[in-house]
């Protein structure tokens, strides 16, 4: 009988499975077939469609925390933390620090105080639902920076911020969730003894699974067991530092850096890389499609209705708290680093921290027997509610207005032009050492080669044009020629400690030359 149900459930859960999966994918198509809707991010889109969903009371599936953080959350983190260049993220350490760390302590402080003073909710339901609300998610953030295709930098800073706050945000919830329950004390000596504590446990089991894996891969070049080993890398991380009382957030970020920036370059070829990183745009598109879909379809309309005061209050307290903490914070760094954050940057910074996924697993894991709870998790829902619909489909106009989305369009018109002219000259060159193999005549062969001439010469004259309408882009062609040359330099040292020949992998040697001389 018991085996009866298991499979019964089996089957109930892949089916509501296969449904969301159709229904977000049918979603994907939609700007295919109407262009009207390539205006609207994709994941946004998705939102859209769930909201539709919850407004004809069609329930895809139920929504848990123990879903989104032990499921979705891994993969996500560590596809974002295994893009990020660890050159571009050391140089903006300091202000991605105090956005995750002082960022999220004035977000807290300044949702509580407002909810408290103006909507006389109790303190410590306010601190709760600051909590909640205190970090900008990265399921959110990166996919919404990756669909408008913002600059560099502002992405490292979005994604910078989005990946470790969590770990603050995340202690800090589970502190304050304690103080109502009668389970702790609210002092500042307790709070950051448990702080260091859980996010330096998962730090290190993020850094020991991580360089394990790196040096494990040098052993061997199978693709398929690296790519596998990456997958459960993620998983195998974010549970071994939940079990062992540590932040399972920061333990997958620390490894997805490590096995990116570190393990990819000593214990994998290039082939090897690639394949690892086409996985997980796809895993990572996978989840998104679910994850979107499903916090549309979880809301109720109602229950918001009932809760518009607070919701109200809170979205302008989040909003003050985050401008505060953004304004006064970067004015800090541009004090103490060379790398300054230009106001317009900073204002896409505090209009573009969205909330998401894991402000909505935090308020749906407020214990039952709190009377709060209901009155908690609706306010979030309405919050992350406006933040992906209003901020999100906002940030896109906000970047044109104040002109960061700069020369993105023509830059990888630039970057896929140069790509077609060194593919076609490789042919060419191709072609000069086979002008006498069987079987090919050479009226065909002199056809061939002249229309790839013809396209060489398009190409060419279609970048020198290019180059004289925007200047900047010889900048950009400079950067793009020193990002190649650290590459080969690094492979290089890779190949050497894959070859015995080298103990450790050695730092770019060229990178100060050509910071100085670009």
């Amino acid at each position: 009988m018991d085996a009866t149900a298991s499979q019964v459930a089996i089957e109930t859960n892949l089916k509501q499975f296969l449904l969301v999966l159709l229904v977000s994918l049918s979603a994907a198509t939609l700007p295919r077939l109407f262009s009207w809707f390539r205006q609207i991010p994709y994941t946004l889109l998705l939102v859209i469609v769930g909201l539709g969903l919850a407004f004809a009371d069609v329930r895809l599936v139920d929504l848990s925390p123990e879903t989104i953080l032990t499921i979705f959350l891994p993969p996500l983190l560590f596809e974002a933390a295994w893009n990020l260049k660890w050159q571009e993220l050391k140089r903006e350490l300091l202000p991605i620090c105090l956005y995750a760390v002082l960022g999220v302590g004035i977000a807290i402080a300044g949702i509580a105080l407002g909810l408290n003073q103006l909507a006389s909710v109790p303190l410590t339901t306010a601190l709760l639902i600051g909590a909640c609300l205190s970090a900008t998610d990265p399921v959110s953030v990166v996919a919404l920076f990756r669909e408008l295709g913002v600059g560099s930098r502002l992405s490292v800073l979005m994604e910078g911020e989005s990946l470790f706050n969590d770990g603050m945000a995340v202690v800090a919830f589970s502190f304050l969730v304690a103080l109502p329950l009668g389970t702790a004390d609210l002092t500042m000596q307790s709070a950051l003894i448990e702080f260091v504590r859980v996010v330096g446990l998962g730090t290190a089991v993020g850094c020991s699974i991580g360089f394990g894996i790196s040096y494990l891969t040098q052993r061997f070049d199978l693709p398929l067991v690296e790519q596998s080993f990456t997958l459960v890398s993620a998983y195998g991380t974010y549970l071994a530092a939940e079990d062992l009382g540590g932040s399972g957030v920061m333990g997958v970020v620390t490894t997805g850096l490590v096995l990116g920036n570190f393990g990819s370059r000593i214990g994998m070829n290039p082939r090897t890389r690639v394949i690892v990183s086409e996985f997980w745009e796809f895993l990572a598109f996978f989840v998104n499609s679910i994850v979107f879909l499903l916090i549309g379809d979880q809301i109720r309309f109602d229950v918001l209705g009932q809760n518009l005061h607070i919701i109200v209050t809170t979205l302008v307290a989040m909003l003050i708290a985050r401008a505060i903490a953004i304004y006064s914070l970067s004015a800090i760094s541009n004090r103490l680093t060379e790398f300054s954050i230009p106001l317009k940057e900073q204002t896409v910074i505090w209009w573009g921290g969205l909330r998401g996924s894991v402000s909505i697993a935090l308020a749906l894991s407020v214990p039952v027997i709190l009377p709060a709870r209901e009155e908690i998790v609706a306010t979030v829902f309405g919050v992350v509610l406006f933040a992906l619909l209003v901020q999100g489909l906002t940030t896109k106009p906000l970047l044109a207005w104040l002109n960061l989305l700069g020369s993105q369009p023509c830059q990888q018109q630039f970057s896929e032009a140069i790509a077609r002219l060194a593919a076609l000259k490789r042919v060419l060159q191709h072609m000069a050492g086979a002008k006498e193999r069987p079987g090919v005549e050479p009226e065909f062969f002199r056809y061939r080669e002249t229309l790839v001439k013809g396209e060489i010469a398009r190409l060419e004259e279609e970048i020198e044009t290019l180059q004289d309408e925007h200047p900047d882009l010889r900048t950009f062609a400079a950067e793009q020629f020193k990002s190649e040359l650290l590459a080969v330099e690094a492979d290089t040292y890779a190949e050497f400690v894959r070859a015995g020949r080298l103990n450790r992998e050695l730092a770019p040697f060229l990178q100060q030359d050509f910071t100085e001389e670009l």
